[in-house]
């Protein structure tokens, strides 16, 4: 990345769930063995700064609700120049979930990372009209969207757009569970945010290969064996009150 512009940013937080704590991108020579987006652009940042440094709160299986009580302090405290803010996604998923309530309780806590200085970033969810999974909340992410919009205008936040990302509306960007990016979804991702805050990088596109045609009857099978891996789990988990994250520490907990 020689001669890459350098950039104003020098102290960089992540917070949020798993997707920030890049689940589905293993790298055994990174913290909890998982590499994810967020180092993917603090690699980038690092490059055009001498004094950089890089923190990941993020945990997975995080609600909003945990994120905000037990990563927004710890970030303030580490007296970041940029933050990014990935979190409500896991509320919205579930079912009830009221996009409005989630928002305002975002909006608070960006409220309080904005009044540092510091630049703000948040994350509109993907658009998953191509998701046979959660294609049936398009409309509630939509609408949380907008929210987001209104709270990145209130406090001078900037905006990483997934929903318009069409590079990771495919499902050889995302892993087996069909939940989390894999590595190919979160080099894009990490792409889009690079280009929201106006870096210059050499990040080239994603180049997945194809996916080979499935009969229907191979795609029901495949649903079948998603359900019992991935589905049953995560709902044995919610009726258990019990996290993923539960006993996971944060991926970066300081600089």
């Amino acid at each position: 990345m020689e001669g890459m512009t350098q950039h104003p940013w020098h102290r960089f937080v992540a917070i949020g769930d798993s997707f920030t704590e890049g689940y589905g991108d293993p790298d055994p020579a990174a913290p909890g063995g998982l590499r994810g987006w967020a180092d993917r652009v603090a690699d980038v940042l690092a490059a055009g700064a001498d004094d950089f440094a890089y923190a990941n709160l993020a945990v997975r299986g995080r609600l909003l609700g945990r994120i905000v009580d037990e990563q927004v302090d710890p970030a303030i405290a580490l007296e970041p120049d940029l933050v990014t803010v990935s979190a409500g996604g896991n509320d919205v998923i579930r079912p009830g979930a009221d996009p409005d309530r989630i928002a305002a309780r975002l909006d608070d806590a960006v409220g309080r990372l904005a009044a540092t200085g510091a630049t703000v970033v948040l994350f509109t969810g993907v658009d998953v009209a191509f998701s046979p999974v959660f294609r049936h909340i398009r409309g509630r992410v939509a609408i949380f969207n907008e929210l987001i919009r209104g709270v990145a205008a209130h406090h001078g936040a900037l905006v990483a757009d997934q929903w318009s990302l069409t590079s990771i509306q495919r499902a050889d960007l995302w892993c087996e569970d069909r939940l989390h990016l894999n590595a190919l979804g979160h080099h894009e991702v990490a792409r889009m945010v690079l280009t929201t805050l106006g870096v210059e990088h050499d990040l080239r596109p994603s180049e997945p290969e194809p996916l080979p045609p499935r009969s229907w009857r191979e795609a029901r099978v495949d649903d079948l064996a998603w359900t019992r891996q991935h589905l049953a789990p995560w709902i044995g988990r919610r009726l258990r009150r019990v996290s993923s994250g539960d006993h996971v520490p944060p991926k970066r907990p300081g600089f």
